[in-house]
């Protein structure tokens, strides 16, 4: 089985990962602009309380302890809501973090709409497009919990600002064929010849069950997780690009600016019949919700991708 049972929340494998890799790096410093309970950073104070730093809610002040820490050898870590990293802290983080390539580590937590109740102001649907755009910013985007390790790990030994982002919903583990992550690249978690679904985070997993539901219908589809946005895994993309038809994106996110443009960028420099079709939230706003509510209004599921690749062959 590619989905495993066991359910978890990648907020809580951050925990455990920063405790963990607390241990291994006596430099590592993490800071929370008052969301430690919610980001589970308060895992690492319980740990090394003296290497753990309460901001209040004051996003810019945390990116600005981080910068000075950083720049005495210390390795920072802020652990915050995606929507306040770009929405309340973008100044300090381009000029006084990625401007000088500084050694912080930004993870957001709660990215996408699967916030759910907490409404619109506390959905992150436009993170991505900022992050990828920053220059020297690196950008990961783990599929489940069992990947929240290793990209902090591979965060921590770059010398240089990462940004992580997390979902808050819980969702299954997945079965890897990687077994760590790498910058640039990506991974096939199933092959398939006509269609190629690339997706990011938890939409990873609903496009494995689309894949199974497609293949009962007569349609090979290939299933990208896409973890590194940037860099991005140019080879990856171009083969899919080359072999199928059809490549579908699937972001919990806006359509603007995120997977689907990181994807489209890659294609149009190739020669390829390929077409590329999206989804995600609709350059619009979300409303408050449960997750599974929100992703079945906004067309975040198994049943979408299904649907979009299914049209796309009977118009063939």
């Amino acid at each position: 089985m590619i989905i495993l049972d066991n359910v978890d929340e990648p907020r809580k494998a951050l925990g455990r990962a920063l405790v963990k890799y607390g241990g291994l790096f006596p430099e590592l410093v993490v800071l929370s602009p008052d969301v430690g309970l919610s980001t589970n950073a308060m895992d690492f104070k319980e740990k090394y309380p003296e290497r753990y730093i309460s901001c209040g809610i004051a996003e810019q002040n945390a990116f600005g302890i981080a910068s000075g820490l950083a720049n005495f050898n210390f390795i920072p870590v802020i652990a915050l809501y995606a929507a306040f990293a770009f929405g309340k802290a973008s100044d300090p983080i381009i000029n006084g973090i990625a401007y000088p390539n500084l050694n912080v580590k930004i993870i957001g937590t709660h990215g996408g709409i699967n916030v759910g109740p907490d409404g619109p102001t506390h959905q992150s649907i436009v993170d991505l497009a900022f992050f990828r755009s920053v220059p020297n910013m690196m950008v990961l985007a783990p599929s489940d919990s069992s990947e929240v390790d290793s990209a902090l790990e591979l965060a921590l030994m770059h010398n240089g600002p990462v940004y992580i982002r997390l979902e808050r919903a819980p969702s299954s583990n997945l079965v890897h064929p990687s077994a760590k992550l790498e910058f640039g690249k990506g991974e096939t978690i199933l092959s398939g010849d006509d269609v190629t679904i690339i997706a990011i985070g938890s939409m990873v997993e609903a496009s494995i069950i689309a894949s199974e539901q497609l293949k009962k219908k007569g349609i090979s589809a290939r299933v990208i997780n896409l973890y590194s946005l940037k860099p991005i895994d140019f080879s990856l993309i171009k083969k899919a690009a080359l072999e199928t038809d059809l490549i579908v994106t699937v972001e919990d996110h806006n359509c603007i600016g995120g997977l689907y443009s990181a994807v489209a960028e890659v294609v149009a420099g190739i020669e390829s019949n390929a077409l590329i079709k999206s989804i995600a939230i609709k350059d619009r706003f979300a409303e408050s919700g449960s997750s599974s509510d929100l992703r079945k209004k906004y067309g975040l599921t198994s049943d979408e991708i299904v649907k979009v690749i299914e049209e796309y062959f009977e118009e063939k």
